[in-house]
Parts: C-alpha cells; structure tokens; sequence
C-alpha cells in the first residue's frame, strides 16, 4: 500500500495509528483490506458516510457538508486527546496535494531517537519505545 492510501478519508493518518503500527495483526488502515481491522473502523461514521464516500469523492473536504457534525466530533476528540486535527489535516490536503501532506506527517512523526514512527496516540516510537513530547 502507498503511503498516500493510509490517509483516512476524514484526514487522519492510519500511518501513525497504534493499531497500524502494532506488530500481530496490523490493521491496514481505513483505505485498505477490511480483514484484520478492529470493528470501531469497520463501523467508522466517517468511513461509511453515504455522503462523502460514495465512490465519488476520496476526502470530506470534497463534500458540501464539511464539516459534518461527526468529523467536528472526532476531530475535538483529536485535538484534545492526540494532540492533532483532522480538519485540519483535510485542509492541509486540499491545498497542498496528499503526497505533500504525507511528508509532512512523516517529518512531524519520526522519532528523533531512532527515526522509526511515533504513534500519535501513545506518542511512543514503534521501534525504540521513545516518547515524543507534545
């Protein structure tokens, strides 16, 4: 899967997600195989919103509803608990490409320590157990 694929069509990163990045089992992230994923991403609002992801658009910053009030749900939960925005990731994406966005994110989630990739929501390193600071 090409990095650009683990963007989350509501702007999160799956790349940094404790369940892409856990070794057993890794889940492939919303845009990939549905096998192995935990059920809350089977179930995810953003993921089946008949709206914005109907094979029409890759993002929620393509629907005329942005932001819908699930994505300002999930993106306070964001903010307040990881410290991270996906609207304004999804802003950061519609204008400078996905491709841009992605290696910003791999800039701002690579451990300083080891140059693994930090999971944003334990902001602990994958590979050397390293905690970020915020």
């Amino acid at each position: 899967m090409r990095p650009t694929q683990l963007i989350a069509p509501c702007g999160i990163n799956c790349g940094i997600c404790s369940a892409h990045l856990r070794e057993r089992n890794p889940c492939p992230g919303c845009r990939g195989s549905d096998a192995g994923k935990p059920v809350t991403r089977l179930k995810c609002k953003m993921k089946t919103c008949g709206k914005s992801h109907n094979g029409r658009t890759k993002f929620c910053f393509q629907c005329h509803e942005l932001p819908c009030e699930s994505l300002e749900h999930l993106d306070k939960r964001y903010r307040t608990k990881y410290h991270m925005s996906p609207i304004e990731n999804l802003r950061d994406i519609k204008e400078g490409g996905v491709s841009r966005f992605v290696e910003k994110e791999r800039a701002r989630w690579r451990c300083a320590t080891c140059g693994g990739t930090v999971c944003g929501h334990t902001g602990l390193c994958a590979e050397c157990g390293e905690t970020k600071d915020f």
